[in-house]
């Protein structure tokens, strides 16, 4: 154990990592690697993130006794770890005790638990249930003793709210404050973060460290992007975000600091050395954050391999796009299923996309089961005029194709409908709706088209696809359409896309009324529509596979709304 009271140095590891829900025994194991390589760095504590052992957020498995129990012995185990003298831990669990379970963190040193703390604010909101399954702790607890350093340990939510937990701890005597996080991504993340901070550095007086996790879980991405706000309000250190590292950070004092009460006294800690990581802005992190959530949701739960329709239109071409990135060229099979209504420009577009990313690429004609399908309903049909039902043939046909696929060789199938799409039922349940993962569920038609742009001139870090002109142009440049019928566009059905999204962006993320909206410049006829539209899409969307959450409010975690629902603002 290393004694650094003397020379008023303390190295802090920050392990930003991607645990995976349940798996105790494998983060236990992810948690030992990164204390590992924090003492090679020279650490003398290393800080894990919220609920590290048994993965954030274990929703109904805190209610599980078996699960509770396999967590605490990981614990305890880690704990023991630290008889080697080696770095001290702060580490996130479940813990079940008289007062009820909680959101927890045990901090160890020398071989043994010093001391537990409690979440106190639960958040119950947005994606947040913990109220559900986790028990308030009874009341703020001071600072733990690290090694002759006082440290407050506040959990997450506990420095979002005003209840004064960062205040409490300062007054307590803490000199430094240690956040671990499971603070979930969406679009401008990083700098909210910032802020709440640095709201609470202005209040306490103290730096504050913010611990957060990476990694995909079901919608959730975590991105990571730990930090630090020293005492002056200035950012004092930034890990990357997207990416699983641990970095060590040097704190110091002077001898006039000890002891020092709150007031932002420029001689307390200091961070002298830490990483300075630049946040990936907009689109990148978007595409991003789409990228880890698909490659964690394949790979987390087993699948070998990925398949998904190419139709030669831009969803499907950045799916496929986002899936060679994710997972290599290799674990991707894109299928062209071509009717009569099918273009010779989606023919070529989707097999000039497949041949730019490199992965295999099959065509399977659905015109036999299309019309065997209208043979078969020929005479239940007769009198009724072709519509709607038969156009979606198509569509069920080529789910009932790709789920053929899936069952056969194991593969996972994407489905690739957009916000825009899923927001007014511009979809065929049990048809293109079908599969396990939707990279691009959360994000807008323009957002979609915006981040193909993007993806054509750039690589991000750790895409295993190839640079270049990924998605042809054409694909970009052409208007989108189904093509279930003839000369079919999107806009036969549906507003312009600027229109559209912006109509439904006021709708969905900041909940405006219909007389906002046209005040905004919109045609009430079409804002009452698409309000209509989006109401009684609902139960579509209760049946369509988990997306990637990039938005503050998407469908599943966040807006939650009833299907059996006849309010209308607009009439």
């Amino acid at each position: 154990m290393t004694d650094n009271t003397a020379s008023d140095i303390l190295r802090i590891a920050v392990a930003q990592l991607n645990p995976i829900v349940g798996d105790v025994a494998g983060n236990l194991l992810k948690a030992r690697e990164a204390r590992a390589d924090a003492a090679r760095q020279g650490a003398d504590l290393v800080l894990f993130t919220e609920l590290f052992l048994a993965g954030y957020p274990p929703e109904d498995l805190v209610l599980k006794p078996a699960f509770l129990k396999a967590c605490e012995r990981a614990a305890q185990d880690f704990a023991g770890d630290t008889a080697d003298g080696g770095p001290g831990v702060i580490i996130g669990t479940p813990l079940k005790r008289k007062s009820g379970t909680h959101n927890s963190i045990v901090f160890a040193d020398g071989g043994k638990i010093l001391a537990e703390r409690y979440k106190l604010d639960l958040p119950n909101y947005g994606e947040f249930d913990e109220k559900r399954v986790f028990q308030a702790g009874p009341e703020i607890q001071g600072p733990v003793n690290f090694r002759g350093v006082r440290l407050g340990i506040p959990i997450c939510e506990d420095i979002w709210g005003d209840i004064g937990i960062c205040e409490t701890l300062a007054e307590s005597g803490a000199e430094i404050l240690l956040v671990p996080n499971g603070s979930p991504y969406y679009r401008g993340k990083v700098d909210v973060r910032h802020q709440v901070v640095i709201r609470q550095v202005i209040e306490c007086g103290l730096p504050i460290i913010y611990a957060n996790q990476l990694g995909g879980q079901d919608e959730l991405i975590f991105d990571g992007a730990s930090f630090a706000i020293g005492s002056d309000k200035t950012l004092a250190f930034q890990m990357s975000q997207f990416e699983e590292t641990v970095n060590v950070t040097t704190w110091k004092r002077s001898r006039a600091a000890a002891g020092a009460q709150k007031g932002n006294d420029p001689d307390g800690w200091v961070c002298s050395e830490g990483p300075m990581s630049k946040i990936p802005e907009k689109e990148e992190a978007d595409y991003r954050a789409c990228m880890l959530g698909l490659r964690d949701y394949v790979n987390k739960n087993g699948f070998k391999n990925v398949v998904l329709g190419l139709s030669g239109g831009i969803d499907s071409a950045i799916c496929a796009a986002l899936a060679v990135d994710a997972l290599g060229e290799e674990r991707l099979r894109a299928v062209m299923m071509p009717y009569r209504y099918t273009s010779k420009d989606s023919l070529k577009d989707a097999e000039d996309c497949a041949r730019a990313l490199g992965c295999r690429y099959d065509i399977v004609p659905i015109f036999e089961p299309v019309e065997g399908f209208l043979h078969t309903l020929t005479q239940l049909f007769e009198g009724t005029k072709e519509g709607i039902t038969e156009e979606n043939l198509q569509s069920r046909a080529r789910g009932t194709i790709l789920m053929a696929i899936s069952n056969k060789f194991g593969s996972m199938v994407v489905t690739t409908g957009n916000k825009s799409e899923m927001s007014v039922g511009y979809a065929t349940l049990y048809g293109d709706m079908n599969g396990g993962f939707n990279p691009i569920k959360d994000l807008y038609k323009m957002q979609v088209y915006a981040l193909a742009r993007w993806r054509n001139t750039h690589v991000p870090p750790g895409a295993l696809g190839p640079s270049g002109e990924v998605i042809p142009n054409n694909i970009i440049d052409k208007a989108p359409s189904a093509e279930l019928r003839e000369n079919q566009t999107d806009q036969d059905s549906l507003p312009p896309y600027p229109v559209l999204d912006d109509i439904l962006e006021c709708l969905v993320e900041n909940e405006m009324g219909v007389d906002e909206i046209v005040a905004r410049g919109h045609d009430r006829a079409t804002v009452t529509r698409v309000e209509h539209l989006l109401y009684v899409a609902e139960y579509k969307r209760r049946q369509a596979a988990p997306g990637v959450k990039i938005t503050k409010k998407n469908f599943g975690r966040d807006r939650r709304y009833p299907i059996t629902n006849r309010f209308r603002d607009g009439g």
